[in-house]
């Protein structure tokens, strides 16, 4: 089954040297700051049974994943002296 997740982040900010890339880690888990997901649909705090997940990203023409990430031109960037 494949389900559309829109994930909406707090403002952040990082100034990319030229040539360097951006990685995007997709994960079931969070731990140590929540309980393993044990993916079984079970409360993850007292069951104690674990299914591995299998994450998939599509990207082809019919599910076209993408990450919108703005550029803010170095001119309105506060203090730069780049």
């Amino acid at each position: 089954m494949v389900y559309q997740v829109r994930l909406d982040l707090m403002p952040i900010s990082n100034l990319f040297v030229k040539g360097h890339r951006i990685r995007l880690d997709i994960s079931s888990s969070d731990f140590p700051k929540f309980d393993v997901n044990g993916n079984t649909g079970e409360n993850p705090g007292t069951s104690p049974a674990k299914v591995t997940a299998l994450n998939t990203v599509y990207h082809d023409e019919n599910r076209p994943s993408h990450a919108l990430l703005p550029v803010i031109p170095r001119a309105r960037i506060s203090g730069w002296s780049g």
